[in-house]
């Protein structure tokens, strides 16, 4: 799943007051709790499709080799996240506040659906320490993003041109099937959504001084802003379960 910054991006001012306010303080506790309620709501959805047999049976089946596979249904739970988040590229050119947010909980409500194919690929202790990980990871490079006084902006282009050769690495690997290749990507993806993290924590604190005050656009970058970060745990979580991950298959 790529990055999805440009929504909420103004022109950035060239220096900016660094000084930590009150305002701010609850600009950025806006954005992590959206992103924290949206972790437990596709937490839910996860567990929900991957243990609950009616629902898992219109979504995953096995495959002749015994693999896990996608039905239909569970093709278009997939690849609906992509195809909103590309459309909102092209469709909301004047992003509204309750725009951004009905696009927040579509895209969190049908990636955690899918992410059901993990309880039933990995073991449930698995999940939950590498679950444990991905958090204290997300905390500190958060923390980094925020605190550092270095910019993060050609680092962060840097990685978003990683994440689409991610994506086209992804695409090769479906045909090819390589074992080795899947662990090179998967190398490659922790170490670019990690960076990915603090880039984006860095640009909300840039983006809150830009906006001056304007409700809002400070709607629209919470929403945005909260979006990316869940877009970029959710892709570390995936890919440190290719190393933390004990298989069920």
């Amino acid at each position: 799943m790529s990055d999805f910054n440009n929504g909420y991006a103004r022109p950035l001012p060239q220096s900016a007051d660094m000084s930590v306010d009150a305002g701010l303080r609850a600009f950025m506790l806006g954005v992590y709790n959206k992103l924290a309620i949206g972790l437990v709501v596709a937490g839910v959805l996860a567990y929900i499709t991957g243990n609950v047999e009616p629902v898992q049976q219109l979504l995953f089946a096995r495959t002749a080799d015994g693999r896990v596979g996608l039905t239909l249904l569970g093709m278009i739970i997939q690849f609906s996240p992509l195809v909103m988040l590309f459309g909102a590229m092209f469709f909301m050119k004047n992003p509204t506040a309750k725009g951004v947010n009905m696009l927040y909980w579509a895209v969190v409500a049908t990636i955690g659906a899918g992410l059901g194919v993990l309880f039933l690929r990995y073991t449930g202790g698995s999940l939950a320490s590498t679950f444990f990980v991905t958090s204290a990871a997300f905390a500190g490079l958060s923390l980094v993003g925020y605190t550092t006084k270095k910019d993060l902006t050609g680092m962060g282009t840097f990685l978003i041109m990683g994440v689409i050769g991610l994506v086209i690495a992804s695409i090769v690997n479906i045909f090819l099937g390589s074992g080795t290749l899947y662990l090179i990507i998967s190398a490659l993806g922790v170490l670019i959504f990690a960076g990915l993290i603090a880039y984006d924590t860095q640009r909300l604190k840039m983006t809150y001084y830009a906006l001056g005050g304007d409700k809002e656009a400070m709607g629209v970058a919470t929403g945005y802003g909260a979006l990316s970060l869940f877009i970029n745990f959710i892709n570390l979580f995936q890919f440190l379960l290719a190393f933390m991950g004990g298989s069920r298959e």
